[in-house]
C-alpha cells in the first residue's frame, strides 16, 4: 500500500466514525423493588436514570411479573392516581428522572410470587432515541422491605 491510499484509509474510516449516529448511553442508578405481602400482585420498581442524549423509556419487562408498564402517579384534589404512560418517559439529555414512590415508577403487576427482602428482581428496560432505535438495559433490583422509600448503593452503565 502507498502512503497516499493508507491515508485516505485512515480518513475515511475517521470521518465515518463522526458520520454514525451515538447510541443512547444510559445510566440506571439505585434500583429497587418494594417487597409484597403474600397473595399481593402487585409493586413498584424504582430507580434513577440517565440518558447522554435525548431519549423516552418506552418498555420494562421482567419474568417475575404477567404485566409491566412505566407508571405516573399523580395528586388530583386529594386523590392519588395512577396511569400507564402510553407514550412512555420522557429521558432529557444529561438529567437524572427519578422514578420513586409516589411519582414515575415501573408497575409490575399479576407477580408470578411474594417479592420477598434480600431477593433480586430482574428487569429489562427499552430506551429509545430520537432516532427510533431502541437499546435494552438489564436490571437486577434488590427487593426492600415494605417501608422503604431509600435507594440501594446499586449502580448499572450501558
Amino acid at each position: 500500500m502507498n502512503r497516499t491510499f493508507r491515508v485516505a484509509v485512515l480518513s475515511a474510516l475517521v470521518s465515518a466514525a463522526f458520520v454514525l449516529p451515538a447510541q443512547a448511553q444510559v445510566t440506571v442508578k439505585d434500583p429497587w423493588v418494594r417487597a409484597t405481602v403474600s397473595q399481593q400482585k402487585a409493586t413498584g420498581a424504582f430507580m434513577q436514570i440517565t440518558s447522554a442524549q435525548d431519549a423516552r423509556l418506552v418498555e420494562a419487562k421482567s419474568p417475575v411479573a404477567g404485566v409491566v408498564e412505566v407508571h405516573e402517579m399523580t395528586m388530583e384534589k386529594d386523590v392519588m392516581k395512577m396511569r400507564a404512560l402510553t407514550n412512555g418517559l420522557e429521558l432529557p439529555a444529561g438529567k437524572a428522572v427519578e422514578l420513586k414512590p409516589g411519582g414515575y415508577h415501573v408497575m409490575l403487576m399479576d407477580l408470578k410470587q411474594q417479592m420477598k427482602e434480600g431477593d433480586t428482581v430482574p428487569v429489562t428496560l427499552v430506551v429509545e432515541g430520537k432516532d427510533k432505535k431502541r437499546t435494552t438495559i438489564e436490571v437486577k433490583a434488590p427487593v426492600k422491605p415494605l417501608a422503604t422509600a431509600s435507594k440501594a448503593p446499586v449502580e448499572h452503565k450501558h
